[in-house]
């Protein structure tokens, strides 16, 4: 305990201060730096045989001089091979700087630029000078597909804010977007073949929300230009109603398929550029047995390699290009190479316990790619509706959550898989995950600015949890720990007892229930835990807190919580002895549906509560009963909480608190 007590945090700014070596993100498969410094002051351009036009936007930004006659030069050149690559050589680089030369290898112009990308990150000042340190790298990504989904069929998003997420992610070598264009709700592409398929009568959502032909170019270009690859998704023959309304015929009809086969012309012809092309297959029932395998051929006739759902058709090696496993039901298929996207929905995610189970797990559950094997995407499914724009980033922790995906994917690795390892930041992971988080927040605090980023430092904040208390459906039933907290209690003649947890949130039972391991391994309906801390301040000071018991998804019809409560199970909060109320909720409506829209339920997207920490210890208690985990209010019941102390405006964490539940910390 004491070990873990010494490593409690500091927090300077909102992160914690790391080596001198340059903070990279994804980290370098082989680095090792030298003494030696680059100025950025000027260069000469000795030889560039690749991105010459990335490279030299680098150095504008950098304000280095670029002219002849110089003595340190820049190299960027093609080669044939890189001893010692082990995976994807076509996105590998080998990177040298010392103190007269800059000197970058690869084999394709997409190795080129993500060599730039790391020299990018490595850009270090003094004074007002910038440097770069010296080093030896050779460089390469475990998996070849590392890209994120957005759903606009049932959302949107606008073309400037899919344009600044592939830029922003670019830098940290995301390469792929998944655009999945259509739904039952709207038909968000243009078609000037049947024009009727965009009229807003036919939408469901947003009404005459969709793209032009010229913005799913325009957007297509500017993947390529971040060397993103952009795969469109029009789904068929489910998800498919917005089709149905317009056309009054199932894609599955002849008529149907024919009216489909004109409309994927025109897809066809606009994404031109594109290798791939998904056409889902999920969640539908199969009436016509012709329908997929007549669909992938027309595609591959068309030049297009096709993507599938799994679940969804079953296909046998050389009848389809990839599958996107999607549910935990999605099984790796030999000789069919797959994208995990199991349970990697952001929407369903907390922004802190989920983001710990990301980070410790391997991808689909292997270390590195394959040919079977071809990498990773994170999807955004809102069902609900979720405004304003910003609250789809935000919400969904996409931008932490992103940045984490980056890091497993170019890195490879993890523990075990999402199902198996859980939520908890656990002991054999504890220093890696710390490490990774000071990275992360040094590139939130420096790259991401205004940027919609609700996450702070969680390592070190520590928690003493109960076992659960039987409450006989009674929710407000008190217990021992409410009188005085002890590790353990004794209660109607049995003995209850507690144990430590890490974390800005902690799943007692997690959404996906006891399929994803959680605080406790057999959680039980009808019970009550109680989770509490002591947090050492060195003076009197107003904080803010964020603060919560649900987490509310973005795909569910859930009511928000009732007035003056923090959710439908009696949930209670104190600090110092104090009761702490929860917020004024913004939304009051008691009819469910996806149409409207949630307000303030999650901590993201309101201030932080003001609490007072007075000077030295103070205890943080939660009190958290739980009856069915499907209620008429809540349909997936995720019994946790949320708790850790950030600035007022909610920006990064308060620093120098410590975490200890047992104040065995030597002051």
């Amino acid at each position: 305990m004491k070990g873990v007590i010494l490593f409690l945090f500091v927090l300077l700014g909102g992160y914690m201060e790391v080596a001198a070596t340059p903070v990279l993100l994804p980290q370098p498969q082989e680095v090792k730096w030298t003494a030696r410094k680059f100025p950025l002051d000027a260069v000469e351009l000795k030889e560039v045989q690749l991105c010459r036009e990335e490279l030299l936007e680098w150095l504008k930004e950098v304000q280095c001089e670029v002219r002849t006659g110089v003595s340190r030069k820049v190299e960027v050149v093609a080669v044939d091979s890189l001893p010692g690559v082990r995976l994807n050589a076509e996105e590998a680089y080998r990177l040298h700087v010392d103190g007269e030369r800059i000197r970058i290898e690869a084999v394709t112009d997409r190795g080129a630029y993500w060599a730039l990308q790391t020299l990018r990150q490595m850009v270090e000042q003094s004074g007002k000078k910038k440097y770069l340190p010296g080093c030896e790298m050779t460089d390469w990504p475990a998996f070849r597909i590392r890209g994120f989904m957005h759903d606009v069929g049932r959302g949107y998003l606008s073309v400037e804010e899919l344009k600044h997420q592939i830029a922003k992610l670019s830098r940290y070598k995301i390469n792929v977007f998944h655009w999945h264009l259509t739904e039952d709700l709207a038909w968000r592409l243009e078609s000037r073949v049947f024009p009727m398929l965009n009229d807003s009568v036919n939408f469901g959502r947003y009404p005459g929300k969709y793209y032009t032909l010229e913005e799913a170019k325009e957007l297509v270009a500017f993947c390529k230009a971040h060397r993103v690859m952009l795969i469109p998704e029009v789904d068929m023959p489910g998800h498919s109603a917005a089709f149905r309304k317009t056309f009054r015929h199932d894609m599955q009809s002849k008529e149907g398929m024919a009216i489909l086969k004109l409309l994927m012309d025109e897809v066809c012809e606009t994404f031109e550029d594109v290798p791939y092309l998904h056409i889902g297959t999920d969640e539908v029932q199969f009436t016509n047995p012709r329908f997929v395998p007549e669909m992938v051929a027309y595609m591959r006739e068309k030049g297009k390699k096709v993507i599938s759902w799994n679940p969804g058709w079953k296909y046998q090696p050389g009848e389809i290009d990839m599958l996107q496993m999607w549910s935990y039901r999605g099984k790796p298929h030999k000789g069919i190479p797959v994208i995990d996207c199991r349970l990697h929905y952001l929407n369903h995610f907390d922004a802190f316990a989920d983001l710990v189970g990301l980070f410790k797990s391997t991808i689909g559950g292997v270390q590195e790619g394959s040919p079977d094997f071809a990498g990773v995407v994170l999807a955004v499914w809102n069902d609900r509706k979720v405004e304003p724009e910003r609250n789809i980033m935000l919400e969904n922790g996409f931008y932490p959550a992103m940045l984490t995906i980056a890091e497993r994917s170019w890195q490879g690795g993890g523990n075990g898989y999402f199902y198996e390892l859980g939520t908890l930041l656990d002991e054999a992971h504890r220093e890696k995950f710390a490490e990774f988080e000071k990275r992360l927040l040094w590139h939130k605090a420096r790259h991401f600015g205004e940027e919609p980023f609700a996450y702070v430092q969680q390592s070190g904040v520590m928690w003493r949890i109960t076992d659960a208390f039987p409450n006989g459906g009674d929710l407000k039933r008190v217990f021992p720990p409410e009188q005085k907290t002890d590790t353990v209690y004794e209660y109607e003649g049995k003995y209850y007892g507690s144990r430590l947890a890490e974390g800005a949130a902690v799943y007692l039972r997690h959404v996906w229930g006891t399929s994803m391991p959680s605080f406790y391994s057999h959680p039980q309906s009808n019970h009550t835990a109680y989770a509490y801390t002591w947090v050492y301040s060195p003076r009197e000071q107003k904080v803010g807190a964020w603060l919560g018991t649900q987490n509310y998804g973005r795909s569910e019809k859930d009511l928000p919580p009732p007035a003056g409560k923090w959710d439908y199970r009696e949930s209670r909060l104190w600090i110092n002895g104090e009761e702490i109320a929860p917020p004024h909720w913004t939304a009051s409506h008691r009819v469910k549906d996806n149409e409207t829209v949630l307000g303030n339920e999650n901590f993201e997207t309101r201030p932080p509560v003001e609490v007072v920490l007075k000077k030295g210890w103070n205890k943080v208690m939660w009190k958290l009963p739980v009856g069915n985990f499907t209620t008429d209010e809540v349909r997936l019941v995720k019994w946790m909480f949320t708790t850790v102390f950030v600035t007022l405006d909610g920006r990064q964490a308060v620093g120098s608190l410590i975490y200890d539940p047992d104040r065995n910390m030597k002051l």
